[in-house]
């Protein structure tokens, strides 16, 4: 055997750009699986809508910018987005505001920092935070998950689906409160009060109808990701740990103003989707093992305060967004020294 002299970064096993983005949209089904069997297809069609614009607006900006198309397009980084920020949206969201969301995501985020691997702040984030301030209205309006429906009521169909989502007609009956939501407009209720009063809680299920299993689809699809090796486990261990102590610090046992208890709070909204898909990001996170572990506890504790007395109920993307301004601050003070740094240090010291 020879051996090849060549300096790090070393890997283990062939791969790519492309291929791992792959894995992470493979490692997404169990959970988009789990929005559509109990929420219907909207979140489906908002994958769908948000692909499409996705690559209308990455071809458009590498034309503008020169850059060779399909080399670019091979990384599926446009596509791993979408698919991201199509499943954090409500379900049969219109048209124009997954345009709106994509066009800020990729055109705005990504290629105004120079594109895949410059860009500070995590794209998919970027588009739901500037939906969400911007369209409340439509961003608030999530599908009732089928164990919540009426008696003889049936989720979306496609056809109604595609009619308001293309021609905006109404579809009532089928919108409510979220479980985060819920906790969020009931607060200083008692928690047996607010699951009586809320039909999304009348199946007994912990963190709400159909959440709960949304968010063990994300952790089946991380854990798969982190056997895969495409990242570490730091970040999401160290986000969910804190988020973990948080809520049984502050857990009270009855009133709803503590925000649930700490499976409510791990198995509702977008915890496990931020935790294994959002905050592993490797660009906008910090770099060193253990940079991982502070950019995740950051995330974590951010999402507690947020969800319990800030103004939004899921402070996943406002979490991720602000850890991603201290990622450079946190790498400055965790990266390891390099090679021969201290004794290169002290041969200078001894010198003079």
């Amino acid at each position: 055997m020879a051996f090849l002299k060549v300096s790090s970064p070393h890997a283990t096993r062939r791969g790519d750009t492309g291929g791992v983005m792959r894995q992470v949209m493979l490692a997404c089904i169990p959970g988009l699986a789990a929005l559509t069997w109990f929420f219907g297809p909207g979140s489906i069609l908002n994958v769908l809508a948000a692909s499409a614009f996705a690559l209308l607006f990455e071809c458009g900006i590498l034309l503008l910018r020169k850059r060779p198309v399909g080399f670019y397009l091979r990384d599926c980084s446009a596509l791993v987005t979408a698919l991201l920020l199509g499943m954090a949206l409500p379900p049969y969201c219109p048209w124009w505001v997954v345009a709106v969301g994509m066009f800020f995501a990729i055109v705005i985020a990504k290629h105004l920092y120079g594109g895949m691997g410059y860009n500070p702040f995590n794209p998919a984030m970027v588009g739901y935070v500037v939906l969400l301030i911007s369209f409340p209205v439509e961003m608030t309006q999530w599908a009732t998950p089928t164990p919540a429906l009426a008696d003889g009521q049936n989720t979306v169909g496609i056809t109604a689906a595609l009619a308001h989502i293309w021609a905006n007609a109404p579809l009532d009956g089928w919108s409510g409160a979220t479980p985060l939501d819920a906790f969020k407009q009931t607060s200083g209720l008692m928690v047996d009060q607010v699951y009586a009063a809320n039909p999304i809680f009348s199946t007994a299920d912990f963190a709400g109808a159909g959440w709960e299993w949304v968010n063990i689809g994300f952790l089946l699809g991380g854990l798969y990701l982190l056997a895969r090796r495409i990242f570490t486990w730091h970040a999401p261990v160290a986000m969910l740990a804190t988020l973990t102590l948080m809520s049984v610090i502050f857990y009270d046992g009855g009133s709803s103003s503590s925000g649930g208890s700490p499976l409510f709070h791990l198995f509702s909204g977008a915890t496990m989707l931020g935790a294994f898909f959002i905050v592993t990001d490797p660009v906008t996170s910090a770099v060193s093992n253990k940079g991982r572990l502070i950019y995740g506890a950051g995330v974590g504790l951010l999402v507690y305060l947020i969800r319990v007395w800030g103004n939004y109920p899921d402070a996943m993307a406002f979490a991720v967004l602000l850890m991603n301004f201290a990622a450079p601050f946190i790498d400055y003070y965790t990266l390891p020294r390099t090679y021969g740094h201290e004794k290169s240090r002290r041969a200078t010291e001894k010198s003079e």
